[in-house]
């Protein structure tokens, strides 16, 4: 049996008349979930479209992508390898080509920003491999807030970088200086 959330107090024009009490610009209301009652925020437009957007590319979309570039068979998607941040596993994430040949660096744009489980999980340890191709190539990845995602979307895929657009939520670059 599924429990489903019971709004008990809802917004401003609520039949109650009450106003609702906001935590960081952001409504909360009272839900009851079973005997217990508490608190909860209501999610953004942007959070609610990251999670069906996480959930398609984790389940749906990343395990064929995955499964072919780890072959070298799609020549516009790279594997890029992280640390897992709690588990210490290897965690391999598809993600567009951005290698600049000339300077030896390969760059991401995250769609999720920080929020993405692999940008985390750079933070915690920036020593990535990437697999470019049938290579594999190691590199120190560093996350650039103060970046444009977008100028550097000017210079990668074009198909990908409209789907980043489309898909994204908080756009965040990442810079990727590799060492072989």
């Amino acid at each position: 049996m599924t429990l489903s959330p019971r709004i008990l107090e809802a917004g401003p024009d609520s039949s109650a008349g009450q106003s609702v009490p906001l935590l960081r610009g952001r409504p909360l209301v009272r839900i009851q979930l079973g005997a217990s009652r508490r608190l909860a925020l209501v999610p953004t437009a942007d959070e609610r479209k990251r999670k069906r957007i996480t959930a398609m590319q984790v389940k749906l979309l990343n395990p064929p992508i995955k499964a072919l570039a780890a072959y070298g068979l799609v020549p516009t998607v790279a594997l890029l390898e992280t640390t897992g941040r709690t588990s210490g596993q290897p965690r391999r994430t598809p993600v567009s080509k951005g290698l600049d040949r000339a300077t030896g660096t390969f760059w991401i744009v995250a769609e999720h920003g920080r929020k993405a489980a692999y940008v985390r999980n750079i933070e915690a340890d920036p020593h990535v491999r990437i697999r470019i191709g049938r290579r594999w190539r190691s590199g120190t990845a560093t996350v650039l807030g103060e970046d444009d995602p977008l100028a550097r979307q000017r210079h990668m895929s074009k198909l990908n970088a409209a789907t980043v657009r489309a898909m994204g939520t908080d756009l965040l670059t990442i810079r990727v200086d590799l060492t072989d």
